[in-house]
């Protein structure tokens, strides 16, 4: 079992900045792959960012340029840092963890208005 705690979610002003986090404890695998997806009212939850283990990210068209990812293996934890922020970049934002099973966070609430 892995279990994923998420923080940084908030209220911001359009063109702010927020930093979220994830860590993850319990029986971690070697190899995974963690991530950040995110989910509108009245949409479906979308992808966002994803790292692997071993580094590799992919973040999505959507809020390239604008977001990073990034993780600390040694603390199991990742971070996806979200810069130029825009309304549409509202909504709950949850961790992933893809090992040799998939696991969600609770999620953590993102809202960017004036």
């Amino acid at each position: 079992q892995v279990q994923l705690v998420e923080s940084g979610g908030g209220l911001v002003q359009p063109g702010g900045s927020l930093r979220l986090s994830c860590t993850a404890s319990g029986t971690i695998d070697s190899i995974d792959v963690m991530g950040w997806f995110r989910q509108a009212p009245g949409n479906q939850r979308e992808w966002v960012a994803i790292i692997t283990s071993g580094g590799s990210a992919n973040i999505a068209e959507t809020v390239k340029g604008r977001f990073t990812i990034s993780r600390d293996n040694g603390k199991n934890t990742v971070y996806l840092q979200m810069n130029s922020l825009k309304p549409e970049d509202t909504g709950v934002y949850y961790c992933n963890y893809v090992g040799k099973r998939n696991y969600w966070g609770q999620g953590t609430q993102v809202t960017v208005s004036s």
